[in-house]
């Protein structure tokens, strides 16, 4: 009888605390007007008050710095950028932006039915500010595909050539730097530079053109700067435009120049919009680019076309074989073609449209211009001849050689449209 009685006792001394907490929550319903939060929704509220206090200090400190920079700019001194860390850098390059931009070069080339077209160009043209005023076709159903849209031509004498300047903007876009190279580095912003050699490779282009690889050698700067240079007494300098997405994405020669060589790089696919330009050193030199070199009338000339996310495909008319953004390149390799060796390709049409698509050239326009090749010199280019297109918005960089007393009529952070002169001498 003893076990029987004990077990009794506890179980009425269990349900006379179960009976007390109950009491205990009902009067505390009563008073406060709710019931206790229960036990993960008390953890949370302790941890709300650490995550505002550190949310506020974290707001503070970026405040603190843009005061900083503020009163720095009052003094006529410029705050150095805020750079990215090598490890955000590689986070940032371990997304698939060839995949993705791949993928998005596949649904730009998907017809859109008639109904989609003008709610889709719409939409991209309140978006990003798209003029369709200069475009040479502007009823938005005759493109059939996005694709279409983003290179669609421009109406005849919408962009002049400037005459009496020796050297005018390749495209439509913004100006993100111009000015000297100086000791072999290059500005892509103010305050962010990249090297020379990294972004041209070595010059192997003058003895054995054809062929690729890896440069095992690391040049000094400014020796490298002096190999480009063909006169005694010039200098190298640089100008830096990018395209937005709303922009016109097609480039043009921005000179009376001959193109010898053209050598590809694959290689990520990055943003190269100004913020990210800003952030991460070096960023032309990573991304996918395609590089053209020749000569002018006073020496070296280049013009080099980078890629950018979902801007994987690159086109040069007058090169069929260019295939940018393919899986069959190995990233951090070099592909080179010669326009000197009798194996050249001639050049063809700019343009590859049905006659039903929007993108046909037409007789009066700047597009059914011909390139002239002259076998063993290159491939020869007048200025504001059509020379190559983005899928997307992306960047174009500029680098000759000219006189000393060469200067810039531009200023970094301004518009720009294909045809203005960027400098005189």
């Amino acid at each position: 009888m003893a076990a029987p009685v004990r077990q009794l006792s506890r179980s009425s001394d269990i349900l006379l605390k179960r009976s007390q907490l109950i009491w205990k929550g009902t009067q505390r319903l009563l008073s406060n007007g709710r019931a206790p939060a229960p036990h993960f929704l008390q953890a949370r509220s302790r941890l709300l008050p650490l995550l505002v206090f550190s949310g506020t200090g974290y707001l503070g400190y970026d405040q603190y710095g843009r005061y900083q920079d503020r009163r720095l700019a009052e003094l006529g001194i410029e705050a150095p950028p805020p750079l990215a860390s090598d490890n955000q850098v590689a986070l940032y390059r371990s997304i698939p932006t060839r995949l993705v931009s791949r993928a998005w070069g596949r649904l730009n080339r998907v017809e859109l039915p008639a109904w989609l077209r003008k709610p889709v160009y719409r939409l991209y043209i309140w978006t990003f500010g798209v003029n369709m005023k200069e475009a040479e076709v502007e009823d938005l159903a005759s493109y059939r595909n996005l694709g279409e849209f983003f290179r669609r031509p421009l109406k005849p004498h919408t962009r002049p050539v400037c005459p009496s300047s020796c050297v005018i903007s390749p495209a439509d876009g913004r100006v993100l730097h111009c000015g000297r190279v100086v000791n072999g580095e290059l500005e892509q912003v103010k305050g962010v530079t990249y090297k020379l050699h990294d972004f041209l490779g070595p010059i192997t282009w003058g003895s054995n053109p054809n062929t690729g690889g890896h440069d095992p050698s690391l040049p000094d700067p400014a020796a490298f700067e002096e190999q480009l240079l063909c006169s005694p007494g010039n200098q190298l300098y640089h100008c830096v435009v990018y395209l937005a997405p709303g922009d016109y994405h097609r480039f043009h020669s921005p000179a009376d120049w001959t193109i010898e060589h053209r050598r590809h790089f694959p290689g990520p696919l990055l943003s190269v919009s100004p913020s990210v330009a800003r952030r991460v050193r070096s960023l032309f030199c990573v991304n996918e680019r395609v590089a053209l070199a020749g000569r002018w009338q006073h020496g070296f000339f280049s013009l080099v076309a980078v890629g950018a996310t979902n801007v994987g495909s690159i086109r040069i008319y007058c090169d069929q074989e260019l295939q940018t953004n393919a899986p069959r390149y190995t990233t951090g390799s070099y592909n080179d073609r010669s326009y000197t060796s009798p194996l050249a390709a001639s050049p063809s049409s700019p343009l590859a449209a049905s006659p039903s698509s929007p993108l046909a050239a037409s007789p009066s326009s700047p597009l059914a211009a011909s390139q002239e090749e002259l076998p063993g010199i290159g491939l020869a280019l007048r200025k504001g001849e059509p020379l190559g297109e983005f899928n997307l918005g992306s960047t174009v960089v500029l680098l000759f050689e000219a006189p000393p007393d060469f200067s810039f009529s531009l200023r970094p952070g301004q518009p720009i449209r294909f045809g203005q002169p960027l400098g005189s001498l």
